[in-house]
């Protein structure tokens, strides 16, 4: 009498079910298929804001930065947010109510990086201030951030500002802002307009403020030199004024430039950190 050897036993055992997951062959655990949808439209909706905030993003959302490197860092920062943000969301089963939860998040991100952008706006300000003192106002060039006419001072201003923002790692101050957005403005429905307007008005109020404080060296030196050229020109009346002060002007704003500069753009690299810092709760 030959005896058949046995077969080893393919399954080992049974392992409890976990919620979201049901028994499949020999007892092995397979995720539901309806899970799935769930998880995408989260990271969707993840990306409505994340993408919004990266493309307006100091640094980062210029507009000379390649756009399959800004959406790339945008679903990559997006990809590790998701699963923070899963608990905060309750994803809707109507399309109706799918769709105001995607246009809200984007409004979200729109008025954050709208408001951070009025904070970079605020070099061009101040570089038109000190292009009209110098006597410059007239030297236009096209602006690599935006794409316009600007005079060549604030261009100058703002690419060193994105510089600086760059290598002194504010953009991670502002990936940091990304992620504490959905404690400030959690998702649910559409931001109330109370608190949209309020950021609103800090940021324009800051900006005009920061541009006039980066610019007030200039708008000394342009006072005093003008109340110089009008006793000179009351002492020396056959003196051509004017061709002595255009020359002059440019030279002395050159050297108050040189010499300020430094000061300049820690005051901007202050201002924008603190602003930075206060949507991360810092």
């Amino acid at each position: 009498m030959i005896l058949s050897p046995h077969r080893p036993a393919l399954c080992m055992g049974h392992a409890r079910p976990r919620p979201g997951w049901r028994e499949g062959p020999c007892g092995a655990m397979q995720i539901q298929i309806p899970l799935l949808p769930e998880i995408s439209t989260v990271f969707v909706l993840v990306f409505a804001r994340i993408g919004t905030l990266v493309m307006l993003m100091p640094g980062i959302g210029e507009r000379f930065i390649m756009s399959r490197g800004r959406l790339s860092l945008a679903f990559f920062i997006a990809l590790m947010i998701t699963p923070m943000a899963r608990p905060l969301m309750t994803v809707p089963t109507e399309t109706g109510a799918l769709v105001t939860l995607l246009v809200s998040e984007i409004l979200i991100g729109l008025s954050i990086g709208i408001c951070v952008r009025m904070l970079m706006a605020a070099l061009q300000t101040a570089g038109v201030i000190v292009a009209q003192t110098m006597g410059l106002g007239f030297a236009m060039t096209v602006d690599p951030t935006g794409g316009l006419q600007n005079p060549s001072i604030g261009n100058l201003l703002t690419m060193l500002g994105i510089t600086l923002i760059l290598t002194s790692d504010l953009h991670h101050v502002s990936i940091a802002a990304m992620h504490e957005s959905y404690r400030l403005l959690p998702p649910g429905g559409l931001p109330e307009m109370s608190d949209v307007v309020q950021l609103a008005i800090r940021a324009v109020t800051q900006s005009f403020a920061l541009a006039v404080q980066i610019a007030a060296p200039f708008v000394v030196f342009g006072l005093l030199f003008n109340i110089g050229l009008g006793v000179l020109a009351r002492m020396m009346p056959q003196l051509q004024v004017f061709f002595l002060a255009i020359p002059a002007s440019i030279l002395g704003g050159m050297l108050v430039l040189l010499a300020v500069i430094g000061v300049m753009m820690s005051v901007f690299l202050d201002n924008l950190g603190g602003f930075l810092r206060q949507l991360t709760g810092g």
